[in-house]
């Protein structure tokens, strides 16, 4: 594989387990100079990189594919109502309503005298 096929998890897990092999003293499989190991102070990190740059590092990643599903999608079926659960319903959604009014009158009891006023008001003019 190359260097680009890996994502950067398995370049790091890859540098990670061929560093600490060279720390190790596991031979090199690539010829450098002393010179350059000295300038790169002898840091197994740098050689392990220095090889999987160069594409010599028998590692192989495996990333195995989801299994492909050949069958086609199932449509949704519609679901019909009968009229006594429409009906049922739409009952419940009215006595939530009526509920949430009486919520908002016992929180805001204030309201209903102010619209009281204004109400006299009208009428009496």
């Amino acid at each position: 594989m190359k260097i680009e096929d890996f994502t950067k998890y398995e370049r790091a897990r890859i540098l990670g387990a061929r560093a600490l092999q060279i720390s190790m003293n596991a031979p090199l499989l690539i010829k450098i100079t002393p010179e350059d190991l000295e300038k790169i102070k002898f840091d197994a990190l740098k050689i392990a990189e220095i090889e999987l740059n160069s594409n010599i590092l028998p590692i192989s990643v495996k990333k195995p594919f989801p299994a492909k599903k050949t069958e086609k999608l199932k449509r949704a079926k519609e679901i019909k109502l009968s009229e006594k659960r429409k009906k049922e319903i739409e009952e419940r959604e009215q006595e939530e309503i009526a509920k949430e009014g009486e919520i908002m009158a016992i929180a805001n009891p204030d309201d209903e005298i102010e619209e009281k006023v204004s109400d006299e008001n009208v009428e009496e003019e």
